[in-house]
Order: structure tokens, then C-alpha cells, then sequence
């Protein structure tokens, strides 16, 4: 705790806070049949920031000696304050057990989830040319400090196991893809085992190598949950970023307490989820975790706020500064962020649409967060027909803006599920978890083939 102290108490500015991160990051992958990757990284260091007059100085160390830490402090300038710093521990309200701690596994047990989700995959089909299989655990320490008086330890667990499988026939090549993990032990195995895992992804792009390119244009589509949050995520989350808002990058900036969705539509974000791969009892500030209503019903209720963003409103941090590691600087960041589940039930709501396009699995995307439009690919996708599931299509886009997506909802599932991802802001990136319901949007271009 002296070390804290002795730190803030050098430093001079409206607010300081002293970040140290310990590390270690394992990561194994199999291509080619091969274990082509096996890895394991050790890191610390130190990150020191201090807000004055609304700018930010930041600087950060893995020399932790003396001499590394002075050579800091006189980097920051103005060390000729004496603040008096009482520190008081912070214990959290909220714990995230893990079953079984990855550290505990041997090496040979982890390339082991590698080769039965490579083998299952090789020998479902001689279209399969390609397999990629990645297992990753990280072990990561965290202390904060800051010049409020406030110190915070946390401990973090992540695992991941990831599988892309390419296949091609005749000229199409088609891929599938399949990831699980959160804030959990090697326990993510109980979900779903590598085989089952490697299934699915190997299937789906077999599948698609055997489905007709849609027909492009306005059509109903019906988005299942098993597809996943990415949209809300990329088409409206990052636009309720208070960074983005405040620099006026974002289309939702000045449109809070208005009403800019459907009824339905009711969005949060929330770290304090059990286990999820975006939660985490303390963000990287310190900042307790908290679950935040951004959008209540259709009206912009909230933004994401970090401390700096906060201060430049007079308001406080929802809990959502998050930093890759101590290198960089903590920024307003989803954390588990979702579209609320509603009352109907996904039968009902396919049953509705004589004909549009359902969406089982989306892809990769991209937004403007500034107009908030939108192109995402859908990696799994269906015809439906007067009602029913038909044939699989390929080739299909999604295409928008997530005002627009948001307003045109009239259906909302009763359901709700998740996918997980790297989100990537500022050249940084942190675990993110998003979910949504089954959705009926009732007209959206759709690209494909032109008639």
C-alpha cells in the first residue's frame, strides 16, 4: 500500500490513479494436424494517469525498480504537490467462482481439446481444406489506487476455444465458426465439449457449400438468438460509448431522454452477469461493476461512462473503464451488453413472416458510428417460406442503420442468447459478451445476387 501511496503523493491533478497488472497468457493452436503454436507469456508493469484541466497524461512501465518508477513519476511532470492519500481497500460486493482453474491442467490435457476437436473435423467430409483450432487461457492480477482514496484487488480467469473450418466444392469455398469461453476455468467443456463444438462449425460450412445465393433486396428478416449480439454491439453499442458522444462522433450524441427505438427495445449493459466473458467485479478504474439501462423502452436513458468522461459531465462512472493492459489508458467500453428479452416466443414470431430471410448465425461486420450505418454478413442463413424455416442461402448481407433497425422492431423473442468476442477500440482490445433475443425486423435490404 506504501508504494500506492508514495506514487499518488508525488503527482499533482483534478484526479490520479496507479494501475498494476501481473499477467500470464497460454495460448495453444493446432493447424495442419500439427500443434503449430504453443505459448506462454509473462508480463507486469505499472500505468500512472492523471486527469488536469480535462486532459489526460498517461504513462506507463515494466521496469519496476526504484529508479524505473522515478524515472515515471518525473515523466508526468508536476511532482512538487505533497497530497495526503489514505488508502481504504474497496472489498467487492460480487465474486466470479471457476471450477477448475486452467493452471491446475497439464499442457497435454489442453492440446488434448485440440486434436478431438481437429480429428472430428477432418473426418466429417474430404470437402473439409482447412482446420484451425485455438485453445487460450490467461491468469491476470490487478491493483488500483487512486488519489479519492480508493484501493481495489481483483483476479481474473479467462479461457477460450475457438475452431474455423474451411470447406470447399466446385469453386465455393464456405467456412464455419465456432467459439466459447467467459470469466471461467477449463468448466466451459461442460457446456459444450470440443467435439460437439468442432461439429457444428464443420457442418455449417459443408452446408453452406450446398446452399443457393439469395436474391437480394427489402425483404422481412428474423434474427435468432442463436446468432448472437453482434449487431447491437457494433450498430448501436460503440454509439453509446460517452467518449464517442462527447466528441460528437456518435449519431446518439444529444439524443438523450428521446425516444429513438421501438417500444420493444430495451438495451443493457451489464458486467455483473455470472461468469460471462465480458464481466469483472471492479472495471479498470476501480469503479465497482453496475448494471447500466441505456435504452428503456425505446428512450436513450444512459451512456457508458469511464471517469474521465464522467467528469467532463459531473456525473459518475457506470463501472465501464475498461484498459487492454497497463500500456494503455482506460476508455468508456461495453462490457456484457444486450437487447432485453420481450414477450414473444420464437415460433410465433418466425410464423409471422410469409416470406424474408431468418438469420441463424450472423458474421463479421462493419460500422460508421457516426451515421450508424451498418454492413453485416450472415455466415448462417434461411428462406423462410409462409412461415417456415426452408432452404439455406448463402452470400447474404445485412445492410442499414441501427437507428432505423431499432425503430422498424416490432417483435421481440422471449429467448436470449450470447456470443462472445475480442472488441476493438482505439487499438485496444477487451473480452465483450452480447446478447439478443429472437427479432423480427419487417423490412431491411438485404444484399445478395441481383435479379
Amino acid at each position: 500500500m506504501d508504494f500506492f501511496i508514495d506514487i499518488l503523493s508525488k503527482l499533482k491533478g483534478d484526479y490520479i490513479d496507479v494501475f498494476f497488472e501481473e499477467k500470464i497468457t497460454n495460448q495453444l493452436q493446432m493447424e495442419e494436424n500439427k500443434v503449430q503454436k504453443c505459448s506462454s507469456v509473462f508480463d507486469k508493469g505499472l500505468g500512472v494517469r492523471v486527469i488536469k484541466d480535462e486532459k489526460t497524461f498517461y504513462a506507463y512501465t515494466n521496469d519496476l525498480t526504484k529508479k524505473g518508477i522515478e524515472e515515471l513519476i518525473s515523466s508526468l511532470k508536476n511532482m512538487k504537490s505533497k497530497n495526503i492519500i489514505n488508502l481504504k481497500k474497496i472489498n467487492p460486493s460480487i465474486n466470479f467462482p471457476i471450477k477448475t482453474n486452467p493452471n491446475e491442467l497439464a499442457i497435454s490435457e489442453k492440446i488434448n481439446f485440440l486434436k478431438r476437436a481437429n480429428d472430428v473435423s477432418w473426418k466429417e467430409s474430404p470437402n473439409i481444406k482447412q482446420v484451425k483450432v485455438l485453445y487460450g487461457d490467461s491468469f491476470q492480477k490487478i491493483i488500483i489506487a487512486n488519489s479519492e482514496g480508493a484501493l481495489t484487488e481483483e483476479e481474473r480467469i479467462h479461457t477460450l476455444f475457438l475452431i474455423h473450418v474451411v470447406a470447399y466444392e466446385n469453386g465455393i469455398i464456405q467456412t464455419g465458426y465456432e467459439v466459447i469461453g467467459g470469466l471461467k476455468g477449463v468448466e466451459i467443456f461442460e457446456e459444450i465439449s470440443p467435439e460437439e463444438l468442432s461439429l457444428k462449425a464443420t457442418k455449417r460450412a459443408l452446408m453452406m457449400l450446398k446452399a443457393r445465393r439469395i436474391k437480394g433486396g427489402r425483404m422481412p428478416v428474423v434474427i435468432s438468438s442463436e446468432a448472437g449480439g453482434t449487431m447491437i454491439h457494433e450498430a448501436v453499442g460503440h454509439g453509446l460509448e460517452a467518449d464517442l458522444v462527447q466528441e460528437g462522433l456518435s449519431v446518439y450524441s444529444d439524443k438523450l431522454g428521446k425516444r429513438f427505438a421501438s417500444e420493444f427495445i430495451t438495451v443493457i449493459d451489464d458486467p455483473t452477469l455470472p461468469n460471462m466473458r465480458g464481466s469483472y467485479v471492479f472495471d479498470d478504474e476501480g469503479t465497482p461493476s453496475q448494471r447500466t439501462v441505456l435504452v428503456e423502452k425505446g428512450v436513450l436513458v444512459n451512456y457508458l461512462y469511464d471517469k474521465y468522461t464522467a467528469m467532463k459531465e459531473g456525473k459518475s462512472s457506470t463501472g465501464n473503464g475498461r484498459r487492454q493492459s497497463y500500456e494503455h489508458y482506460p476508455i468508456p467500453r461495453m462490457s456484457n451488453t444486450y437487447i432485453a428479452p420481450g414477450n414473444h416466443s420464437p415460433e410465433d414470431i418466425i410464423r409471422s413472416v410469409e416470406k424474408g430471410l431468418f438469420v441463424k448465425k450472423m458474421g463479421g461486420g462493419q460500422v460508421n458510428t457516426v451515421t450508424g450505418e451498418f454492413v453485416f454478413e450472415v455466415q448462417e442463413g434461411y428462406i423462410i417460406e409462409k412461415g417456415a424455416i426452408g432452404e439455406p442461402v448463402r452470400g447474404a448481407l445485412l445492410i442499414g442503420t441501427g437507428q432505423e433497425i431499432l425503430k422498424n422492431i416490432d417483435m421481440v423473442g422471449n429467448d436470449l442468447g450470447f456470443s462472445i468476442g475480442t472488441c476493438g477500440k482505439n487499438s485496444q482490445g477487451v473480452p465483450v459478451t452480447d446478447g439478443m433475443p429472437t427479432l423480427r425486423i419487417p423490412e431491411i435490404v438485404v444484399g445478395g445476387e441481383v435479379e
